[in-house]
C-alpha cells in the first residue's frame, strides 16, 4: 500500500543511530544521508513498482499526535525482537515488548518511541 514514508525529527544525530539501529535489524539498507536528510529501503521504479522507501529530514519538534505511528514488516519474530533490543540500546523508549497481540492469532510485536516521541513499530505476521 505504502510507496515511500517522510518523517521529520528535531535532534538529527540521535535519529540517526536509532534508526540505523532499528533498520539494520530489520535487515533494511540505508540509502542514502546528508546533513538533513536519512533515507531507507529502495525507491520504487518502473522495474520495481513494489519497492517501499523511507525519508527522515531534520526539522522541528513534531507535536505530540498519539495517533502517530508506522509500522515496519518483519520477516520472523527473531527480527522483531532484534528491533526492539536495537531501538531501545540507540535511545529509544519502550512502548510496548516483543509479544503477540490481540490482531490475530500470530501477530508478533513490538513497539518503540524514536528519540521525538513518533511511535514505530515492527511485526511479523507468521506463525512459528
Amino acid at each position: 500500500m505504502l510507496d515511500h514514508v517522510s518523517i521529520t525529527v528535531s535532534d538529527f544525530a540521535a535519529a540517526e543511530r536509532f534508526y540505523d539501529a532499528i533498520m539494520a535489524a530489520l535487515d533494511v539498507v540505508k540509502v542514502g544521508r546528508s546533513d538533513r536528510w536519512l533515507g531507507y529501503g529502495e525507491r520504487a521504479d518502473a522495474a520495481h513498482p513494489d519497492r517501499v522507501y523511507v525519508a527522515i529530514y531534520k526539522g522541528a519538534e513534531p507535536d505530540e499526535a498519539t495517533g502517530r505511528h508506522w509500522c515496519f514488516k518483519a520477516k520472523s519474530r527473531a527480527e522483531v525482537d532484534a528491533f526492539w533490543r536495537a531501538g531501545i540500546a540507540a535511545g529509544g523508549t519502550d512502548d510496548g515488548p516483543p509479544g503477540l497481540r490481540h490482531y490475530h492469532a500470530a501477530y508478533y510485536a513490538a513497539f518503540l518511541r524514536d528519540p521525538d516521541g513518533n511511535k514505530v513499530e515492527a511485526v511479523c505476521h507468521r506463525a512459528e
